[in-house]
């Protein structure tokens, strides 16, 4: 299958190339193989360790089995609420339709969820969702999806040894391998990815005419983040570097909570199913806090009291929820606010209280990894005492401009899904939808590819060999060169002007120091050096990763700058508010040369459907007044047909 080529680079042929092995990566290659398309699964890190694993709570899909009053509609009501009505509600509306399958189907596959008394799947309350939702297995949701796909692409290459004589005729992962590039045919089209395999050194070109994104975030452009290694940008830039649009890149998330002791451990994650579950946060003072810092918005849904907060979890059809359980964005000020007014822990976080709230046999049934976690890494017994928690870059609701039916972006060929592509999470997403949103945007983007496949027919683009050539030089250049920068060091001054100045609350003025410094970090990143040879060198694999690293950094600071709003995972302290006109403007990067250029575009429109779904009062806490006088009068039959269907479709499984 493989020959070597001109310029030492190994090229091999396949209809689909999928970069990243996570939860959005495998589905979509489990898709593209169901389909009969030779799938390559190329993983940045070893096999089974996708940053995936890091979702612990559950994964959100309205089955209805905790609460059978919860529905798609109520899914895609809350989704919308928690992005602040900045969600493209195509695929908002997409999500809350068809999790249920995608979770169904993977306990079809084998996958182990626990269960509620009558044998079906369990599902626990999260913030921002009106209903217990999260299918989970403990809090080790994510692990257990991860290794429920990879089974199943273990299953397809039992039974490719057995219909073609070789298991990985038409699926195979290629682990420790980094894409750079991706290579066009010179009109535009995908023909193929350019990388090398990290072990060796050693140049790969996976010749394709369709590409899947599947890279996940950005994290590593900030200091304190629960994000892996791996995400530093590589698929929003490998996007932008073809020609793609990032959408909403101003939108990141910060996790409410995280570890903040002891330091070499700082960030991470400490999962919102101890909020779920009952958790509770308190200051210095012991006091509850959360019941301060409801927003206006959210204030008819949510308790004004400790006593009828507590009822919620035992009768939420007659209180409203636990202020702890608003959306993250939310509650991630808060804790930074009690910080910031000297009620913190001592080691600059808020407590997170379950001690006080479940015997300690209940905590250990529900939160095992919580409890290992904190007692071999803090020393700390979460059964006894509170934890110290704070919060932590965790998420970016911005990414690649993708058809929300097909994933596929404005390159034909280039697809992407989960936390690479963005518009499903508006300005914040909700906890629990992630992987439910790389279930169905994996399984979306797969189909999309293998469509587009279809379309192409017999003659495949052929990669640009000049493309070819660049890439290769490109990648050679910090080992070339003599005298440069540290890679390392460069990093760090990048987080490091991230973190203090584009962080949880912004300024203009903080932003613009921040963009002149990038300015400055983007000539010394241009120049980065890396001694040694090709063969697993991380000084060399760090000096590539910063191209991505800084075209990030621009892109988040640039979108921040230009809108003049607070809204989800982007806060502007000299514009607190959140506007109705500023709701109507989707922020759009693209390059233009070397510089990276913001654009402004029409949030998508939502269907009248679908806008009938919400109350009119409170969409104009959302809408202009323009949009709120387009609005028709409800439809209650369709409401009433649309209800009947979720609940057909519920009483089928």
């Amino acid at each position: 299958m493989a020959d070597i080529g001109h310029s030492d680079v190994l090229r091999l042929p396949y209809d689909v190339v999928v970069i990243g092995a996570g939860g959005s990566g495998l589905r979509a290659a489990i898709e593209a193989r169901l389909a009969g398309k030779r799938t390559a699964v190329i993983s940045k890190s070893l096999f089974g360790k996708a940053h995936t694993v890091m979702a612990e709570g559950g994964c959100a899909a309205a089955m209805g089995n905790m609460n059978p009053n919860d529905n798609w509609m109520v899914h895609f009501r809350d989704t919308m609420r928690g992005g602040k009505f900045l969600n493209n509600p195509r695929m908002a509306e997409l999500h809350a339709k068809e999790a249920p399958e995608r979770v169904w189907e993977l306990e079809a596959w084998g996958a182990l969820f626990d269960r509620t008394k009558d044998g079906k799947i369990s599902q626990r309350n999260f913030g921002g969702h009106e209903y217990p939702r999260l299918a989970h297995l403990g809090d080790r949701t994510g692990l257990e999806i991860i290794r429920t796909l990879q089974q199943k692409v273990v299953a397809l290459q039992q039974e490719d040894a057995v219909s073609h004589g070789d298991p990985e005729a038409l699926i195979k992962v290629y682990a420790e391998t980094t894409i750079t590039r991706l290579i066009s045919d010179g009109e535009g089209r995908i023909a193929g990815a350019f990388g090398y395999i990290r072990e060796t050194g050693e140049f790969v070109l996976f010749q394709a005419p369709t590409v899947i994104l599947a890279t996940g975030g950005i994290g590593k452009t900030f200091k304190v983040s629960s994000n892996s290694w791996e995400y530093t940008g590589d698929g929003h830039a490998l996007a932008l570097l073809a020609g793609a649009k990032l959408i909403n890149m101003e939108f990141v998330q910060f996790h409410p909570t995280h570890m903040v002791w002891p330091i070499s451990v700082r960030g991470l994650l400490v999962t919102e199913s101890v909020r779920g579950d009952g958790g509770v946060l308190r200051n210095s003072e012991g006091r509850r806090y959360m019941f301060d810092y409801v927003p206006d918005v959210f204030r008819a849904q949510y308790a004004e009291t400790e006593e009828e907060a507590d009822r919620w979890y035992a009768d939420p059809d007659h209180n409203r929820r636990p202020p702890e359980l608003l959306p993250r964005d939310e509650v991630a000020r808060a804790n930074n606010a009690e910080v910031k007014a000297g009620r913190g822990s001592p080691h600059g976080g808020v407590f997170l209280d379950i001690a006080s709230r479940l015997p300690a046999e209940e905590i250990l049934r529900r939160l095992p990894s919580m409890y290992h976690q904190f007692k071999e890494l803090a020393d700390v017994d979460i059964t006894k005492e509170p934890m110290e928690v704070g919060p932590a870059q965790h998420y970016v609701m911005g990414g690649v401009e993708v058809d929300p039916d097909t994933g596929e972006s404005a390159v034909p060929g280039l697809f992407a899904a989960g936390e690479v592509s963005g518009g499903m999470h508006g300005s914040n997403r909700l906890g629990g939808n992630s992987l439910s949103d790389l279930l169905v945007f994996g399984r979306r983007a797969g189909l999309g590819a293998v469509e587009y496949l279809n379309r192409l027919g017999p003659k495949q683009p052929v990669p640009d060999e000049g493309a070819v050539e660049a890439a290769q030089t490109e990648a050679q250049a910090p080992l070339q060169r003599t005298g440069g920068e540290n890679p390392y060091a460069v990093h760090d001054a990048v987080q490091e002007t991230m973190s203090s100045l584009v962080g949880i609350i912004r300024t203009e003025a903080e932003i613009r120091r921040a963009m002149a410094e990038l300015d400055k970090l983007g000539e010394r990143a241009a120049n980065v050096a890396a001694a040694g040879g090709s063969a697993y060198n991380p000084g060399w694999h760090m000096a590539l990763d910063m191209r991505n690293i800084m075209l990030m950094a621009r892109c988040v600071a640039a979108a921040a700058l230009e809108r003049q709003e607070s809204r989800g995972g982007h806060t502007r302290d000299d514009h607190p508010g959140m506007s109705p006109a500023w709701r109507r403007v989707i922020l759009a990067c693209s390059l233009e040369g070397d510089t990276v250029a913001i654009t402004r575009q029409d949030t998508p429109q939502m269907r009248a459907d679908l806008l009938a779904l919400f109350d009119k009062s409170e969409l104009k806490k959302y809408l202009t007044e323009e949009e709120l006088a387009s609005i028709p009068a409800p439809a209650p039959a369709a409401t009433a047909a649309a209800s009947a269907t979720a609940t057909a479709t519920e009483e089928t499984h």
